[in-house]
């Protein structure tokens, strides 16, 4: 992979891209499938921040529709079950309980908000909505008795940080040059390109001259505009405010087997989520934020508050002091003066001036849900700005991992067929895997599993076990192919594990780390 301390001092590109969250590297990897070079400069990890602390949902937003926002709703649903099928090992349909209170939205509301999300696009293979009798369904077993009624409808759950990780790599892959660690410090504007200073934690700069800049900041997105974007004729760079909103979750001991979406009395709604097996994910808060949003973190009266709000509905209750891991990220919002940051919409706006300078693309807002179809408008419009229009191509391409039909005898099967059969074709092809270590694998690596397992015919093949279910093996491929620098790279983004292992053990895998990732990142 390529890494800032040992790379070429200078580089020369079509498209520099800032920002290795989801819009970055979904943008790098169109642009470079389209033929384009690009190099990708993320300041910390991928999916350091933003990415990697969303609820985890692939969906249209239910509750968009609420503040009118058809369009976006829209275009999401359209989008869900097409990134469902690119990448069955790390997405999956989930279906999710809205249970009926009577103190809150009227039940011919929630019917008819299910309708709307039923048929505003066109559904494959994701069921649609139904009414049930909680008090019968084994997913009211889970809640307080005065819950009777409610609904069931389908979205889908998302690795946030693999997706991000898999784009990247999909770019990579594809001629794009992906630099994590590696900050762009100064960016200057002229009639013909840019001219950038990118600076890796070593303290080593390098500089290069891009056609044109993608700003996909996240957070940053404005500051960038304001602190390291030179402009050629001393134009403002920055035209839009960014509302920083923090949206908070928690994880705790399993409450239930199912997935809820649970109504407030402040209107808001709170998603009470399985997770990682033995965990509940319960999610989110909205707050505004005024400092640098790195330092986001949760706070005591946020953890307080989704305790409070699940406890209406769930019958075993939540206490802070049950909190196993809690998570920050920071979502960056077009500002429109909304008083209320849950009415902030999450649609995305795209910004590039034809001004008769170089191309700048700057991305305000987004969300997880509709990374593809934004990474096809950027390119789209780039493409015109750089002079060729190169047709669209990631609508139906698997991204890394996905492409499991060989795996399961070329069927025409629904995403989550296509896993079950992968899996139990992994099961027969290694199995000396303990069960749970198989199903762990394939869902982080789907068919490159193999570059994994590589020749191992034994687990003792796999090198030394460095933590329950981590072997040399896995962490030799993370540091050599996905970028990973150090333990919180593997243990909280790459995958969940940190969540499964004791201090001591998560201090052995930062050890293993910070031995061997000095030779790479």
């Amino acid at each position: 992979m390529e890494q800032p301390s040992h790379a070429a001092p200078g580089l020369h590109c079509d498209v520099l891209v800032v920002g290795g969250g989801i819009n970055g590297c979904g943008i790098a990897r169109d642009l470079a499938g389209r033929g384009w070079k690009v190099v990708l400069a993320e300041r910390d990890d991928l999916a350091a921040h933003t990415s990697s602390a969303s609820t985890k949902l692939i969906h249209g937003g239910l509750r968009y529709l609420e503040h009118g926002e058809f369009a976006l709703v829209r275009k999401s649903l359209q989008e869900r079950e097409r990134l469902l099928a690119s990448a069955p090992h790390i997405l999956r349909p989930l279906a999710f309980v809205l249970p009926h209170d009577a103190a809150m939205r009227p039940a011919w509301m929630l019917r008819a908000g299910l309708f709307l999300y039923d048929h505003l696009a066109r559904r494959d293979w994701l069921p649609g909505s139904q009414a049930i009798d909680l008090r019968r369904h084994p997913a009211g077993a889970a809640l307080q008795p005065h819950l009777q009624r409610g609904f069931v409808y389908s979205d889908g759950w998302a690795d946030d940080a693999r997706l991000v990780l898999l784009c990247a790599l999909d770019a990579h892959e594809r001629g794009a040059t992906v630099l994590t660690r590696t900050a762009c410090t100064r960016a200057v504007r002229d009639a013909t390109g840019w001219t950038a200073t990118l600076r890796g934690t070593d303290g080593r700069e390098r500089s290069v001259r891009a056609r044109a800049l993608v700003n996909a900041a996240g957070p940053w997105a404005e500051s960038f505009l304001r602190e390291q974007a030179v402009p050629a004729r001393g134009e403002a760079l920055a035209t839009r405010r960014l509302r920083l909103v923090q949206g908070s979750h928690i994880v705790v001991p399993r409450r239930a087997e199912h997935a809820y979406l649970f109504q407030s009395p402040d209107g808001r709604i709170v998603f009470a989520i399985p997770y990682e097996g033995a965990f509940t994910l319960i999610g989110t808060t909205d707050v505004e934020v005024h400092g640098d949003p790195a330092a986001a973190r949760i706070g005591a009266d946020e953890t307080a508050y989704l305790c409070e709000r699940v406890n209406r509905c769930l019958a075993r209750p939540v206490a802070p002091a049950d909190v196993i891991w809690s998570y920050a990220g920071v979502r960056p919002l077009l500002d429109d003066a909304d008083g209320n940051p849950s009415a902030v919409t999450r649609d995305y706006r795209l910004e590039a001036p034809d001004d008769g300078a170089a191309p700048l693309l700057t991305v305000w807002g987004g969300k997880l849900t509709t990374f593809r179809l934004l990474a096809e408008e950027a390119a789209n419009l780039l493409g015109r700005r750089l002079g060729a229009r190169r047709p669209a191509w990631t609508a139906c391409a698997p991204l890394p991992g996905g492409d499991l039909a060989a795996w399961c005898g070329g069927a025409a099967l629904a995403p989550s067929q296509v896993f079950v059969r992968f899996l139990a074709a992994v099961r027969r092809r290694w199995p000396w895997l303990p069960a749970p270590l198989a199903e762990r694998l394939a869902q982080a690596y789907g068919s490159r599993i193999e570059r994994v397992l590589g020749a191992a015919a034994t687990l003792e093949g796999l090198g030394e076990q460095v933590a329950p279910g981590l072997h040399e093996a896995e962490l030799d491929h993370l540091c050599r192919d996905e970028w990973a620098c150090d333990g919180d790279d593997v243990l909280w983004r790459r995958s969940k594990l940190g969540l499964h292992l004791g201090l001591a053990e998560r201090e052995r895998v930062a050890a293993w780390m910070a031995a061997r990732a000095d030779a790479l990142c």
